[in-house]
C-alpha cells in the first residue's frame, strides 16, 4: 500500500507540475503577443505621428503678370526651391479667381518642400549646405516651423509627398462601404433566417451550410477575381469604382454574417419559441417578433466586425483596379476612387523617403477607424442586452 501511495502521489506531482508548465506557457505566450503588439503599436506611432505636422514657410508672395506663367515667378529665387512646388502652380488659378490680388505683394505662409520638411523633423534631406543654411536662417527668425498637416485629411493623393492626403482614400472607403453593408447585410441576414428558422434539415440545406462555411476561408484574393470576372467583365460594371468595390467585398463579407447570425439565432432559447407558439403565433411572426429582436446585438455585432474585416482588405481591390492615382475625392458610385488599404499600399511603394511617413500615419487612421468599428459592436450589443 505504501508504493502503491507514493506513485499516486508522484503522479500527481507531475500533473502539478505539468499544469504549472501549460500555466506559464500560456502566459508567456500571451506576454509576447502583447510585446509584439506593443512594438507595431510604437512603431506606427513613431513613423507616424510626424505625417500630421508639416513644415511652411513664410515668404514674399508677389503676385504679378509673371506669377501667372507656368512655372510661376511669385516669390525670390533664394526661397523658391524651399516651397513645394505644388503650392506654387496653384498660384496662377488663386489669382484668376480673386482678380483684387493683381498687383500685390505680400507675406505669406506657405507650403514648403518635402526636403526641407524632412531636414526640420531631423530627417536625412537632399539639400545642398546653402539651403540647410538659408532654412536654418528662417527658423531662427521664426519663418520656417512644422504645423499642423490640415492637408492630410483634406486633400487626395499626389506625386508630391507634401500635398498629399487620404482624404479621397477615406471617401471611397465610406462609398465602397456603404455598398457593401447594404448588399451584404439584408441578404446574409435573411439566408441566415431562413437556414435556421425555416429550411428543412435535408442534403441541400447541408451542402450549402458547408459550401457558406468553406466560402468564410476562402482566400480574399479569390473574391477579387469572382468580382472581376462577374461584375466587371459580365455585367460590364465600372472599373475602379466604389460600386464594383462594394459588391465585391459584399462576396467576402457574405459567410461572416450569415455565420454570425446563425449562431445569434442559435442563442435565443426554444421555450421562447415554444412560448409563442402556445399563443398561437405563426413561424413567421415567431421569428419576427420574438427571436430576431433578441438575436439583434449579435447580428450588429458580427455584422459591424465583418464590416471591419472588409475595410482592411486590400487583394480583392487590387484586382479590381482599385489602385488608381485618385487626386480629386470621389462624389458617385460610378467614378473612379480608391480606398484606404489601396493607398497605403501605393504609398509604401513611393521612393521618396517623405511617403514612410505618409504610410504610417494612413496606418494610424486605418487602426482607429478599426478600433472605434469593433468598440461601436461592442457598445452595440451590450445596449441592445439591456434593451431586450
Amino acid at each position: 500500500m505504501s508504493q502503491s501511495f507514493d506513485e499516486i502521489t508522484a503522479q500527481l506531482k507531475r500533473r502539478h507540475r505539468k499544469s504549472a508548465r501549460l500555466k506559464w506557457m500560456s502566459m508567456g505566450a500571451l506576454i509576447l503577443a502583447a510585446a509584439f503588439l506593443v512594438v507595431f503599436i510604437g512603431d506606427m506611432l513613431v513613423k507616424g505621428l510626424p505625417a500630421f505636422q508639416q513644415a511652411q514657410v513664410q515668404v514674399e508672395v508677389s503676385y504679378t503678370e509673371q506669377s501667372m506663367q507656368i512655372p510661376p515667378a511669385a516669390v525670390n529665387d533664394e526661397v523658391r526651391n524651399l516651397v513645394s512646388r505644388g503650392y506654387l502652380r496653384l498660384i496662377p488659378g488663386r489669382m484668376r479667381d480673386n482678380p483684387e490680388l493683381m498687383g500685390t505683394t505680400r507675406m505669406e505662409w506657405v507650403l514648403a518642400d518635402a526636403e526641407v520638411d524632412q531636414y526640420l523633423k531631423g530627417h536625412y534631406t537632399r539639400l545642398s549646405d546653402s539651403q540647410k543654411r538659408t532654412v536654418d536662417r528662417l527658423e531662427e527668425a521664426g519663418r520656417a516651423e512644422l504645423r499642423f498637416n490640415t492637408r492630410f485629411f483634406t486633400s487626395g493623393d499626389s506625386k508630391m509627398p507634401e500635398l498629399a492626403g487620404i482624404a479621397s482614400a477615406a471617401v471611397g472607403t465610406v462609398l465602397t462601404l456603404i455598398v457593401t453593408m447594404l448588399v451584404s447585410f439584408p441578404i446574409g441576414v435573411m439566408t441566415a433566417v431562413y437556414l435556421e428558422e425555416f429550411a428543412p434539415d435535408n442534403r441541400l440545406t447541408q451542402i450549402i451550410e458547408i459550401n457558406i462555411n468553406n466560402l468564410a476561408a476562402v482566400p480574399s484574393i479569390l473574391f477579387g477575381l469572382l468580382g472581376l470576372a462577374i461584375y466587371i467583365n459580365f455585367f460590364g460594371v465600372p472599373r475602379s469604382t466604389p460600386l464594383v468595390g462594394g459588391l465585391t467585398l459584399a462576396l467576402m463579407t457574405l459567410p461572416v454574417i450569415i455565420i454570425a447570425t446563425r449562431t445569434a439565432l442559435r442563442s435565443v432559447p426554444d421555450t421562447i419559441r415554444q412560448a409563442a407558439f402556445g399563443v398561437g403565433c405563426s413561424r413567421w411572426q415567431v421569428v419576427r417578433d420574438h427571436v430576431l429582436p433578441l438575436s439583434l446585438p449579435g447580428i450588429m455585432t458580427g455584422s459591424i466586425i465583418g464590416l471591419a474585416q472588409a475595410m482592411g482588405e486590400t487583394a480583392p481591390l487590387i484586382i479590381i483596379g482599385m489602385v488608381a492615382f485618385i487626386p480629386d475625392v470621389s462624389t458617385s458610385f460610378t467614378n473612379a476612387a480608391t480606398v484606404m488599404p489601396a493607398q497605403i499600399f501605393t504609398w509604401a511603394g513611393e521612393p521618396e523617403r517623405a511617403f514612410i511617413e505618409k504610410t504610417a500615419g494612413g496606418i494610424l487612421v486605418l487602426l482607429a477607424v478599426l478600433i472605434s468599428l469593433n468598440a461601436s459592436a461592442v457598445w452595440m450589443r451590450k445596449k441592445f442586452e439591456r434593451r431586450w
